[in-house]
């Protein structure tokens, strides 16, 4: 009978759990039951308080970075509140910094003026007749460069006798042969499989500039290419193959600012 109870007892002891169980784990009670835990009331987040707006008279004065960060702070605001005065104060900063920047290229234009050479507009001018005139004494330029260069360079067409695109590239390699006084020639790579990997050439028509009686030379087209481009191209590789220009100015042929601070500190 006492084995009986002392079995009873621990069955009751497990399904129900014991004063230690429950001391132990405070949150478990018996085999089943679990307590819920307590609601904690989470704490509401304080509305931010609004961005003290200058006077328009004093904001004047104020630098573009800090009033950057004073509009940033009223969007901020005034996407939380989402008042009407909020949001109207947001557009009235909007429209400050508006005409700041106005006002900034309206005096611009006054030291443009007054120092014309810091303006493009004599070099780079926006007229039609005058971009047209302009590109015509590019053009003329580009061409007298190129002349002068034609015992230096030689022109190289890559090809091959089933790239119809190198059809149509030949005779502008041609015409440039005509006006600009270079040799130039086709390299077909089905007779020459040798030149492919020797100029790690893989598009076929490829329009490669060499130098005479060195290893310098450059793709200046891959597939067609326009003659005014080609012109353009060749003219500006051949002005980086003698050290006339730097790459970073292979794009535009104008002066980096440091040879442009150096020829204001010589002249």
């Amino acid at each position: 009978m006492k084995h009986v109870l002392k079995a009873w007892a621990s069955l009751a002891a497990l399904l129900i759990g014991s004063p230690a169980a429950a001391q132990a784990d405070p949150v478990k009670r018996g085999f089943w039951w679990y307590a819920l835990p307590k609601p904690t009331n989470e704490a509401e987040e304080a509305p931010p308080e609004p961005p003290l707006i200058p006077p328009m008279a004093e904001l004047a004065r104020w630098s573009p970075p800090r009033i950057a960060k004073l509009i940033t702070e009223q969007r901020d605001y005034a996407a939380t509140v989402l008042t009407v005065d909020a949001v109207a104060d947001f557009w009235r900063l909007q429209d400050f910094a508006r005409r700041k920047a106005r006002a900034f290229a309206g005096v611009t234009q006054l030291a443009l003026l007054t120092h014309p050479e810091l303006s493009a507009r004599s070099a780079y001018p926006v007229v039609g007749d005058a971009r047209d005139a302009q590109g015509a004494q590019k053009d003329a330029a580009r061409r007298a460069y190129l002349r002068a260069k034609g015992s230096e360079f030689a022109l190289v067409m890559f090809s091959r006798a089933s790239c119809g695109y190198c059809r149509v590239q030949w005779p502008l390699i041609q015409r440039f042969q005509d006006e600009m006084g270079w040799q130039v020639s086709a390299q077909d790579l089905d007779r020459r499989p040798d030149l492919k990997a020797r100029f790690a050439v893989e598009v076929t028509p490829t329009t490669m500039i060499i130098r005479r009686g060195t290893n310098q030379r450059m793709v200046i087209a891959n597939g067609v290419e326009a003659y005014p481009n080609l012109i353009q191209t060749a003219y500006q590789a051949v002005k980086l193959l003698s050290g006339d220009i730097r790459p970073e100015q292979f794009l535009t042929g104008v002066r980096t600012a440091e040879q442009y601070s150096t020829t204001v500190a010589a002249g």
